[in-house]
């Protein structure tokens, strides 16, 4: 992080300082809401959860050298010196609004309904060929999650890649005052968070909302497959990357290798170049896309942004290939919505077993129309010939029923325990198994358990 006074600080959040204003000209050389860390150099802002209050842990930060708190409430002599604000959130938000100001950098912020780390992974793999690059960590991309992120950037970073999601209308609008994008990435606008939203077009104007803080000179990155995007026409530069044949990058002779990944060739107005992707999955051609247009767009030869491409790493727990007694297992178990599930059955479907399995779990928020799409894909499935469906959890009995009324082999169990318990009984060694459902149903128990088998 680049260092700054406690009274920059003091400025930015509109705070009241509390205790000796000789501290205000302490330096401050990286900030944390966990107390552990909270030693010398460090500014503790502590942040209210549902069982931990991290105003209780302001006096041993202060014990420990931190050099000041961020509080709600007027702080005890043993607490001091603090800044007081109304919301320690807000404040954090305001921090790091004011600290991303102090960069003149391209800033690239990635939203979407399916892929965003993905694409913001490909996209940081490709720039960092080039320049000195800053991410967005693992998946902070709300708005706790972007603060962070943005506290990251110091003096040697040439561009930032943050990940900005959402779930409500009113939530892009506040993040794109602190993130204050140069670029704007869209990945896919799918069935997520349509309990909050309404529909895809709802989706698509929660996300727009990233528009109103950039300027005619800034870029939209919008994927041309999408036909909300297309017709999509934000005030400023645009340009379109997918499959389609009139995108502005868009990519050709697709060859999906499985496990070994994807070949294609990446055409855009002043040539054209070739991508091999080193990891499992049919969607990650989009992803490269993608950041084959930001790169373009930065600068980045052809040979760089292959090479960058080239050496992409999947996070997570997000399409991962294992194998184990013969069987193979798809472990994508972070999240799902409809989209991302047809994208992980259309992947899988390129493998090479005895059988073809999905366990799929519950998508959550997806509002009044839930039934409807979780039934719509087990159709999916079974019209794209997986030879099995496991449906787990309640929601998932309406997945099971989609899949058997096209004509697929179905199982159905109300919880995981009852899964876990027969499921020695239902994969064989041969077979190729989908393990996908919304992090919150923990089926990364599922994948355990197969892997022990």
């Amino acid at each position: 992080m680049k260092p700054f006074t406690l009274r920059e600080a003091l400025t930015a959040v509109d705070g009241r300082c509390y205790g000796d204003e000789a501290a205000l000209e302490r330096i401050v050389e990286g900030v944390t809401s966990d107390s552990r860390m909270a030693g010398p150099g460090m500014l503790f802002i502590p942040l209210k959860g549902s069982r931990v209050d991290g105003h209780d842990f302001m006096a041993a930060c202060i014990k420990a050298g931190a050099v000041a708190n961020f509080s709600e409430r007027e702080p005890a002599p043993q607490e001091q010196p603090a800044i007081v604000v109304d919301s320690t959130m807000r404040a954090t938000g305001a921090l790091a609004a004011w600290h991303r100001a102090r960069f003149d950098i391209p800033v690239i912020g990635v939203t979407g309904s399916v892929g965003k780390t993905t694409t913001k992974e490909m996209i940081a793999a490709v720039l960092s060929q080039r320049y000195k690059t800053h991410k967005t960590r693992k998946n902070l991309n709300n708005e706790l999650g972007v603060p962070w992120t943005l506290m990251g950037l110091d003096d040697s970073h040439q561009v930032s890649v943050v990940e900005m999601g959402i779930s409500e209308f009113g939530e892009m609008r506040r993040l794109t005052r602190m993130v204050r994008p140069t670029i704007a990435v869209f990945s896919v606008i799918g069935d997520a968070h349509l309990e909050f939203l309404g529909d895809r077009e709802g989706v698509m104007r929660a996300k727009g909302e990233i528009f109103e803080g950039m300027d005619e000179n800034c870029l939209a990155v919008l994927n041309g497959d999408d036909p909300i995007q297309r017709a999509c026409r934000p005030n400023m530069r645009r340009t379109t990357y997918g499959l389609s044949p009139d995108c502005d990058v868009r990519g050709e002779n697709v060859r999906n290798l499985g496990e070994a990944g994807m070949r294609l060739t990446v055409r855009h107005p002043g040539g054209a170049f070739d991508l091999s992707i080193p990891a499992f999955g049919s969607h990650l051609a989009c992803a490269a896309l993608a950041a084959a247009a930001v790169g373009l767009e930065l600068g980045l030869t052809g040979e760089e942004i292959a090479r960058g491409v080239a050496r992409y790493e999947t996070v997570g727990d997000r399409a991962r290939v294992l194998h184990h007694a013969d069987m193979t297992i798809v472990s994508d178990c972070y999240n799902a919505n409809p989209n991302s599930c047809q994208a992980a059955v259309d992947s899988l479907m390129q493998l090479h077993g005895r059988r073809r399995v999905c366990i799929l779990g519950d998508m959550l928020e997806l509002g009044p129309h839930s039934d409807e799409l979780h039934r719509g894909v087990g159709s999916y499935a079974a019209r794209a010939g997986v030879d099995l469906v496991v449906g787990c959890g309640p929601q998932s009995r309406n997945t099971a029923l989609g899949a058997e009324a096209d004509g697929c082999d179905v199982l159905f169990f109300p919880d995981k325990d009852r899964l876990l318990s027969a499921l020695g009984e239902i994969v064989h060694p041969g077979d190729c198994v989908l393990v996908k459902a919304s992090h919150s149903m923990a089926f990364e128990d599922i994948v355990e358990r197969l892997m022990a088998e």
